[in-house]
């Protein structure tokens, strides 16, 4: 039978081989169409939770419009909302958990492609113009980004040299699942984080990531957020 962690990683490895077999056509994608990918991620999302989303809107809407509803009614629709939140979150999971294997697969060659190229070349957006006007490592020269492979991170001028490899893959799954997983030193916790990060981002309500200490924070924030603003 094992020991609870031989079964939970058993468990996982599904995963593992379903993020492999994407990630080949996630390779042969352009810089640009790599990108796009999060906005695709994104809409899927969007409608995948339309409904109840659109629902929790009206709702809203109606609280505004009519400021003298009836107070028991205010709190049906209150009850209503956090029904409708509820479901909205379990179904926002339910498509993670569906477009997870191309997510991190996203996330990997985008590692990959700054591990093997000095400078990752995409059109310019808005965001990219912004982030160059205060960033040496990025620069953009008419309609074109350019992203450096080397950028400062907790003082220190990094080469970014990490690539995510099948234990990182199984560390993001299991913290998506919102289970702990223990890994010894030099498994890549930190690189481990931008799967489950970069994931959960993407329905737009925000996530956490809690380190040990404020410079650690500084650092890893520095140090992987290229690969999030990229």
């Amino acid at each position: 039978m094992g020991t609870k962690a031989d079964r939970d990683l058993r468990a996982v490895k599904p995963y593992v081989q379903k993020i492999k077999d994407v990630y080949e056509s996630i390779s042969q994608l352009s810089n640009d169409e790599l990108r796009a990918k999060t906005i695709e991620f994104r809409n899927r999302i969007t409608e995948y939770i339309s409904e109840e989303e659109n629902q929790i809107k009206a709702i809203k809407a109606r609280f505004e419009s009519e400021p003298d509803i009836d107070i028991h009614e205010k709190e049906k629709q209150y009850e209503l909302i956090d029904q409708l939140d509820k479901r909205s979150y379990e179904k926002s999971q339910e498509i993670l958990d569906e477009i997870l294997p191309e997510v991190f697969s996203v996330m990997k060659e985008t590692a990959k492609r700054f591990t093997e190229n000095e400078k990752v070349e995409v059109t310019a957006t808005e965001m990219d113009r912004n982030l160059a006007a205060t960033r040496d490592s990025i620069n953009v020269v008419g309609d074109k980004a350019y992203y450096d492979n080397k950028w400062m991170a907790g003082g220190s001028l990094i080469t970014w040299d990490m690539v995510h490899y099948d234990v990182q893959l199984v560390g993001g799954v299991i913290l998506h699942q919102g289970k702990i997983a223990e890994m010894s030193t030099g498994e890549g916790k930190t690189l481990v984080a931008t799967l489950p990060v970069f994931l959960n981002a993407l329905p737009g309500k925000g996530v956490h990531l809690v380190t040990v200490n404020d410079y650690l924070a500084k650092r890893d924030s520095e140090w992987m957020g290229t690969l999030y603003e990229f």
